[in-house]
């Protein structure tokens, strides 16, 4: 039996229910706040370092100048993170008014777009940072089975900021991995059975 949140258990000792999801949700909030953020600021600094980092150098009387748009992969880091970044704005927007007007709906519908949504920017990084590491591998140690040189021994400073960028890409992942699993448990609490009164709020 319950009245307003409060469940009586076989002792007649008052729980207090709604009381709980209340604390779960404020502490979901804030997390979910301060790793948006998190997202947004990293996403941003990884798709600048890499997206300004050129070199000049001379080969044989020959300038040649080394841009992030001379290796496909790192084209498509630029874009991940931006796109990461841009994405995790919104959310931080829409995360901010909810704490400001203290009760947004949270129904299933919107749960389920914001849990896509993070899935799709997981996956989407992830494989940013994948393709990137492989070919920073083979800027930096060549191979020599295919006579492909290691292009860092030229264009050092070049391969130092993506190496900058793609390690803050790498914590823009991890972030995003996290930040899915949190919207999944947001997700998926709707649907459980216990749930009280003000469970499918934000």
């Amino acid at each position: 039996m319950s009245y307003l949140g409060v469940g009586v258990s076989p002792g007649n000792v008052p729980v207090f229910h709604g009381t709980i999801m209340e604390v779960v949700d404020r502490r979901i909030r804030i997390v979910e706040l301060i790793l948006r953020c998190v997202i947004c600021g990293l996403g941003v600094l990884a798709a600048v370092l890499v997206a300004t980092d050129t070199q000049v150098k001379e080969i044989f009387s020959i300038q040649k100048k080394a841009r992030y748009t001379d290796m496909k992969a790192l084209v498509f880091l630029v874009i991940a993170n931006g796109i990461a970044a841009a994405y995790s704005l919104l959310q931080v927007l829409r995360c901010v008014i909810a704490m400001i007007k203290g009760s947004v709906l949270f129904n299933k519908p919107l749960a389920w777009a914001i849990f896509s949504g993070d899935q799709v920017m997981a996956y989407l990084t992830v494989a940013a940072v994948a393709a990137s590491v492989q070919s920073a591998v083979f800027a930096k140690l060549g191979q020599p089975e295919l006579q492909w040189m290691k292009i860092c021994n030229m264009y050092g400073k070049f391969c130092n900021q993506v190496g900058e960028g793609i390690a803050s890409a790498l914590l823009v992942s991890l972030s995003m991995v996290v930040m899915s699993c949190i919207s999944a448990f947001s997700l998926f609490r709707l649907y459980g059975g216990s749930k009280s009164k003000n469970g499918g709020r934000w």
